[in-house]
């Protein structure tokens, strides 16, 4: 897994668009990303994430790092690099797996913290002025749930191997020209 596939895992688990806003990992001194033609005129020194194998850079259970997305909104997350085993002590997955999660995370573009909770008044109140804007532009939205396996059948559909699914397509073509 490379650090851009990690920015990818981690879009999907927080159930994000990856809407053209830049990101980073912060691990160690360094600073990874996608390049950006902006990075000289803002002093950044970035290190090509797609580049570098996640395992090189965060080598152990219990490596910190910081994952910053949005940096209008400054979604900062504090990550670790943890360990959980599978079932029979191998992994059945070839792909990344979302053993949990608590709560839903908030929609894009809504202005950072203060724009979340400004957010949440505005749904719990079927009385306030912007109620129906909110609902027409993001729809229902319930902060307390998270579905752990719909993100993992987004990780799988993003990260499965390719070639089982062509070996299916290949069957289903042969099954059509049969009828």
């Amino acid at each position: 897994t490379t650090l851009a596939q990690l920015h990818t895992i981690l879009q999907i688990v927080m159930g994000w668009e990856d809407c053209h806003h830049l990101h980073q990992l912060v691990i160690g001194c360094r600073l990874y990303s996608a390049p950006d033609p902006d990075d000289d005129i803002y002093e950044r020194k970035v290190i090509d994430e797609s580049r570098v194998p996640l395992a090189e850079v965060v080598p152990r259970v219990g490596t910190q790092f910081t994952y910053l997305y949005d940096f209008g909104d400054s979604w900062e997350h504090d990550l670790g690099a943890g360990s959980h085993p599978a079932a029979g002590g191998e992994t059945a997955t070839q792909y990344p797996t979302c053993i949990g999660g608590e709560r839903r995370t908030p929609p894009e573009d809504l202005g950072g913290t203060p724009g979340y909770e400004q957010y949440l008044v505005v749904l719990a109140d079927p009385e306030h002025e912007e109620h129906t804007n909110m609902l027409r532009w993001r729809g229902p939205f319930d902060p307390e749930t998270f579905a752990a396996a719909l993100v993992n059948q987004r990780l799988q559909k993003q990260f499965r191997s390719r070639k089982p699914a062509k070996a299916a397509s290949r069957s289903e073509e042969h099954t059509s020209e049969l009828q």
